[in-house]
């Protein structure tokens, strides 16, 4: 009985002592992550008081340093762009990206030829798609081109359902309602057959006896419907007249039971007149997670929403992104059309003007994707806003357990870039629990097998040789099959930590389920981006390129991308954390890529496997890219690097002719900084 009672006690404690030492390590990994936040705020100061520092006004006082200033700018103007003949080609892309852009407006419309095939263009599953649209005060001008848009669709089998929150002083709303009822009356009596008739179009009113807000109101409007599909239009945004065909022709094709385009704001009521053109990704869960890129125009099964909402007050002000976030989990083929068939009017108080308009939005949204995330079992993580947007978010996922990494670092001679690489590891990272292998191969100065000795000193390093030309994939390898570590860090010797929590910001996606590799920010000495994720056939070989390649740390990136995880074909593997568990299941990296792309290769095995790869901007790094092995750019590294270049094309040629999921194929594939292109 006494032992019975001892052993009880000892339980007791020992749940005492995990739960403690639970707590304990959640509060380490806070304040790892408060230290990272307070170094990427200094960072962000020091850079704007630099940018005072040097503003023209500031010196105006000081001809000499004036002067200098002008020559400092000249010179990084010209390093940035080759040379003068290289400014001028800047300034000649920026003059077709504005032409490129007028393609995308009016011009993109149908002529009546198509307007008549299309209409004309019987599908197997001719579905009823019902739009919802709250309406509350609209402006005439606003409500008849919102109408307009919906009346010149080009599959005619919808029905629009208006629920009207509008007070006394907007009582033409309703006579405005009525006029184009009487015009889709006429539509279906001008149409050529019973069947045509049946078909729509057809418009829904109902006069709402109190304004119950745009939750309340869209759900008076799904009230009324009686579509297969669902689609949210708001009463001041209009439709391209093409969308809705190439939505069902979506449906009929790809089995899609939720759907979603490309968008554009513009301004003083001309569709042509462009603010922001938002080209989207594929769906990316990682991507919605930190920013409803989604957004318009939204369009989903019925179905989808049985046993569930369509949007809850209490999310108001990002009712759609929780919508977005529950009926997509639910939806068994989400479809992205890549093109630009949305257009969201701004104007003051409309949240495409800014969200300065609705500030209640912020919170609405974190508290959205924070229902989102318990719902699939995370706890204790933090969801902040970052600089790109108050409602793009930074998502800090707990740190389960405390796992070993091993990372694995490839060296041959280079011995300041190795020691800078160890030092920055051992001085700079807040994560303990790591080993790190050195991969010896074929040095030659005693200064690096000097420095070996000093390494072997440290318990926590291991150094291994491989015996035989370098082979980047073969010495990984070897490197890996000495690991200790439930993770693997596959980490090039040429870089640097920047991030003190950089390990941890790795680790809190590598240990997903879902998750393949994780790879990080990588900068150059002049801190401009050398890695951002790669896209699949960007650059010259089309193979894989770096997005946002040479941009300045501080840039934001396109529609915010350089400031939150997302999802991405692949990551360089000069920084790149995996489950040693995974690498061994997918067999590593292949040994038919001695040099390049054998880390590309290595995402795209874990991502057919049905893996996400993820590209976070807060595990950060310097890369002294090429220091120690040199260039691919000519003599025998060039034609090396064909040769792999090669081998890669035929072994993913089917998945590089789809194109990469992650990137708009409305992007030219010449270019990394998102321009549009230009054929």
């Amino acid at each position: 009985m006494e032992e019975a009672k001892n052993m009880e006690m000892k339980t007791d404690k020992e749940v005492d002592y995990r739960e403690a030492y639970e707590k304990e390590h959640l509060r380490n990994a806070d304040l790892a992550g408060r230290v990272a936040d307070l170094e990427a705020k200094c960072d962000e100061l020091t850079y704007k008081l630099n940018r005072i520092k040097k503003n023209p006004l500031w010196k105006a006082s000081a001809p000499l340093r004036r002067c200098m200033h002008f020559v400092i700018r000249q010179r990084s103007r010209l390093k940035n762009c080759g040379n003068l003949r290289g400014v001028l080609r800047k300034l000649k892309v920026r003059q077709i990206q504005r032409q490129a852009m007028e393609n995308y407006g009016t011009k993109s419309f149908p002529d009546p030829e198509q307007v008549k095939r299309q209409r004309e263009e019987v599908f197997p599953r001719m579905v009823k798609i019902s739009i919802l649209t709250p309406l509350y005060n609209t402006p005439e001008t606003f409500l008849r081109e919102m109408l307009d848009s919906v009346m010149n669709q080009t599959y005619t089998n919808w029905e629009l359902c208006l629920a009207d929150g509008s007070d006394e002083a907007h009582g033409y709303v309703e006579g405005i309602v009525k006029e184009y009822q009487i015009k889709a009356e006429q539509f279906r009596t001008d149409a050529g057959s019973a069947a045509d008739k049946s078909r729509g179009p057809v418009i829904l009113y109902q006069k709402l006896v109190k304004n119950e807000g745009i939750s309340g109101n869209t759900n008076r409007c799904l009230a009324m419907s009686g579509g297969d599909y669902i689609g949210l239009l708001d009463n001041d945004d209009i439709l391209h007249p093409c969308v809705l065909y190439e939505y069902v022709k979506a449906i009929n094709e790809e089995g899609a039971d939720y759907l979603y385009c490309d968008e554009t704001t513009f301004k003083s009521g001309d569709i042509n007149k462009m603010l922001t053109m938002h080209f989207k990704p594929d769906y990316a869960i990682d991507n919605l997670r930190a920013n409803n890129y989604i957004c318009h125009f939204s369009v989903f099964a019925r179905k989808l929403l049985d046993g569930t909402e369509l949007f809850r007050t209490r999310f108001d002000g990002s009712q759609d992104h929780d919508m977005i976030l529950r009926l997509t989990d639910r939806a068994g083929k989400v479809v992205h059309i890549p093109r630009l068939f949305y257009y969201w009017r701004s104007h003051p108080g409309s949240t495409a003007s800014g969200i300065e308009a609705k500030p209640y939005a912020i919170e609405a949204a974190r508290g959205a994707v924070a229902d989102h995330l318990k719902r699939h079992g995370f706890e204790h993580f933090q969801i902040t806003s970052t600089r790109a947007f108050e409602t793009i978010f930074k998502i800090r996922y707990q740190i389960l357990g405390d796992p070993m990494i091993s990372i694995v670092i490839a060296n041959k001679d280079h011995v300041s870039d190795l020691k800078r690489c160890i030092t920055s590891i051992k001085e700079k990272s807040t994560y303990e629990n790591y080993e790190i292998i050195v991969v010896e191969n074929n040095s030659e100065e005693k200064s690096t097998f000097d420095y070996y000795e000093e390494l072997k000193e440290d318990d926590k390093i291991t150094i291994v040789t491989y015996a035989g030309e370098f082979h980047y994939s073969r010495v990984n390898n070897l490197g890996a099959s000495y690991a200790r570590g439930e993770y693997l860090l596959l980490l090039n010797n040429d870089t640097q930590v920047i991030t003190v929590n950089w390990m941890e910001e790795l680790l809190m996606y590598a240990q997903r389920q879902d998750v393949g590799a994780v790879g990080a920010k990588l900068y150059y000495e002049d801190k401009t981006i050398q890695h951002a994720g790669v896209v699949l056939q960007l650059g010259a070989h089309r193979t894989a390129g770096h997005s946002h390649y040479g941009q300045h740390r501080e840039n934001l990136g396109y529609m915010g991308r350089l400031c939150y995880a997302q999802n991405v074909s692949a990551v360089t593997g000069a920084c790149l954390m995996i489950k040693k568990a995974l690498y061994e299941e997918v067999r590593g990296l292949d040994e038919a890529f001695a040099v390049s792309l054998g880390d590309v290769d290595l995402c795209l095995k874990l991502r057919e496997k049905g893996y996400l790869n993820v590209f976070t901007p807060f595990a950060e790094l310097y890369h002294f890219e090429s220091a120690s092995r040199g260039s691919d750019g000519s003599g025998e590294n060039a034609r090396r690097y064909e040769h792999e270049s090669e081998i890669f094309r035929q072994k993913w040629k089917n998945v590089l002719e789809k194109g990469d999921p992650y990137y708009n194929p409305n992007f030219s594939l010449d270019r990394s900084d998102f321009a549009l292109k230009t054929e």
